[in-house]
């Protein structure tokens, strides 16, 4: 590898060189899962969901050319190594969206607001990465462990292309252009949508940015001294990840993760500069934090159920058309639904004011 860098140093400059252009795009493009179905749902605007979609095109057509060109293995990413559950995708998922909407914002975009000053996100932060690790390696692993057992589907295919190679022939690479084709000409059937060059912008950046860490890991698993993972941005894990490595440097030491969670902070914070946006901000109502804080604790919870969050699975997943992520992505939706209609009317929330 490159003198003098490490290959963990290489794959934190990878996550961190993308994390910046997501933490841009969060401030400068209002890239947000959540407000992108805020705005869906009440206010009829589709802009910012269709700005979504069109990073899911961009990010899949740019990983299935890493493939056509042999410069991605899908199988060596996590997403396809790991055991495939519908069970705990749907019920991570629905759990993920509900805190989501509870809380306010995904672990992505409070590493966005907690880069513009607002100190709110940087409890979700850390209550989210903690349940995480809690879930994934802590007390509560051994039963999600037993759990996944019961519900885990043995299958040869990981990917809707690989299903369709299987069924046709037809070469993984070219069903995976072919659909991220037509998701992008979805994305952009809209005149509202072309006329707002910006968005367009934005969502295409965050795609590249997807496409930046699958092409980033596979160099480092494929040319470098140690046994890397070949993964791209996700934000539950690598939240406890860098809480650990700043507490001791240890915990896994710097890592990709580590690095995009550093890139978004350093996006954000540019990015709020630029808008003039930056301000400190802290929660002065407790019932606000009470919120904030189960939401975040059911996030962490979820995402490692569903095995990622609204980038992780939402986008990253997404782009390698795993069998788990568009089951992930509309349970999310519907989770995030279920938890904004409750906020809006109150329903089930008294136990709350209190």
């Amino acid at each position: 590898m490159l003198d003098g860098i490490s290959d963990a140093g290489l794959l934190a400059l990878i996550g961190l060189f993308g994390g910046v252009l997501l933490g841009l795009a969060a401030r400068l493009g209002r890239f947000c899962t959540l407000g992108a179905i805020e705005d869906y749902l009440y206010q009829g605007s589709d802009l910012r969901l269709r700005m979504w979609a069109l990073a899911i095109g961009v990010a899949g057509l740019g990983t299935f050319t890493l493939v056509a060109l042999g410069a991605l293995d899908p199988a060596q990413s996590i997403y396809h190594l790991a055991p495939w559950s519908p069970a705990f995708a749907i019920v991570g998922g629905l759990i993920f969206g509900y805190g989501m909407a509870i809380a306010g914002n995904c672990g992505f975009g409070a590493l966005a607001r907690f880069g513009g000053g607002d100190l709110r996100s940087f409890v979700i932060i850390l209550v989210m990465g903690i349940s995480a690790y809690a879930m994934l390696s802590g007390p509560l692993a051994e039963l999600r462990i037993s759990a996944l057992s019961m519900t885990e589907i043995q299958t040869q295919s990981h990917s809707y292309p690989q299903l369709v190679n299987r069924a046709t022939g037809l070469a993984i690479s070219l069903t995976g252009l072919v659909i991220f084709a037509a998701i992008t000409g979805f994305a952009l059937w809209s005149r509202a949508f072309l006329s707002k060059p910006r968005l367009i912008f934005w969502g295409a950046l965050v795609g590249l940015a997807i496409v930046s860490g699958w092409a980033g890991t596979q160099w480092v698993a494929n040319a470098g001294f140690s046994a890397s993972p070949v993964n791209s941005h996700t934000f539950t894990a690598p939240l406890g990840e860098t809480v650990l490595f700043i507490m001791t440097s240890s915990g896994g030491g710097l890592s990709f993760g580590v690095g995009s969670v550093a890139g978004v902070l350093v996006g954000a914070f540019i990015g709020s500069l630029l808008k003039g946006h930056f301000r400190w901000e802290a929660c002065e109502d407790p019932r606000e934090l009470k919120r904030q804080v189960l939401g975040a604790v059911l996030m962490g919870f979820g995402a490692v159920l569903a095995m990622g969050c609204t980038i992780g699975q939402g986008i990253s997943a997404f782009a390698l058309l795993t069998l788990n992520a568009p089951i992930v992505f509309a349970s999310i939706f519907l989770g995030a639904a279920l938890g904004l209609h409750q906020l809006i009317t109150g329903i089930g929330f008294g136990w709350l004011r209190s």
